[in-house]
């Protein structure tokens, strides 16, 4: 890993509602502003992307949680007023602006929702409540989801004239499938905690007390196996989609061939 691109400020961080902590080979990203139902702005967005690019490179497992009854109620809906947020551009002047900048302005804000899946860890979201939107698409960032039984998803961007934009379909339809994806996605329709786990969107239901134990639990299992056998792992899963039963199981020689060969002390 190359050295940390930003200087980090946890506080910069905090204002805009995420705190940051680390622990050992674990990093905690909490979304902190449970008053508010963590909705989500620019600035939020800047700061999640901000923590992506400086995550020192001991970290193996990134835990996303939040405070407070909801996850994340989605974006903060001043975007929407002539107001909008202050030093932040509302939907009016976004709209209004060239199709190179709008592009940009989108893709940073992407930015923010797409390092979770970066080949070198592994990310779980710990989801309670709301997860609307924005909130949803976060969870979808993440590798895992461990949620609470009171958990509610939905996609409401389509029931406001809009699409979800923030890098949020594909793990979706990847995990439940076009139909139903189609399906809550054009609806808005809420995912409760049984749904969830049933369609594979969750890997877990748990009462919500108990979420934080569950999701440390996950983290400790996923940590007590080899660093370099789980990368390895986690880059057969997400390129076999892509490759054909022959490709997947030539790839799966190629990596154990590298396997045995660091475990022998003969890798490069």
């Amino acid at each position: 890993m190359t050295a940390p691109a930003i200087e980090p400020d946890p506080q910069q961080w905090e204002e805009a509602g995420v705190r940051f902590e680390l622990d050992g080979e674990t990093a905690v990203v909490t979304l902190c502003n449970g008053k508010r139902r963590n909705a989500q702005s620019p600035a939020m967005w800047r700061a999640l992307a901000e923590i992506g690019r400086a995550l020192p490179g001991t970290v193996r497992v990134v835990l996303l949680r939040a405070e407070g009854v909801s996850f994340s109620a989605g974006l903060d809906r001043a975007m929407f007023t002539p107001e909008g947020i202050p030093g932040e551009r509302n939907f009016l002047q976004l709209a209004a602006a060239g199709d190179k900048d709008l592009d940009e302005t989108i893709a940073g804000y992407q930015e923010a929702f797409t390092w979770w899946r970066r080949p070198d860890l592994i990310s779980i979201a710990a989801v309670q409540g709301h997860a609307v939107g924005a909130g949803f698409q976060l969870a979808l960032g993440c590798d895992l989801r461990v949620v609470a039984v009171d958990v509610q998803f939905a996609m409401k961007e389509t029931s406001l004239g809009l699409v979800p934009d923030l890098a949020g379909t594909k793990p979706l339809t990847e995990l439940v499938g076009y139909a139903r994806a189609l399906e809550i996605c054009a609806t808005g329709r809420w995912v409760g905690a049984e749904e969830a786990v049933a369609t594979g969107l969750a890997n877990l239901a748990v009462p919500a007390a108990e979420l934080d134990d569950a999701v440390r639990d996950l983290a400790a299992a996923l940590l007590a196996a080899p660093r370099s056998a789980v990368i390895e792992t986690k880059a057969l899963l997400q390129g076999a989609a892509g490759r054909s039963f022959e490709e997947q199981r030539s790839a799966e020689r190629v990596a154990q061939a590298r396997r045995l060969r660091d475990l022998a002390g003969l890798g490069d």
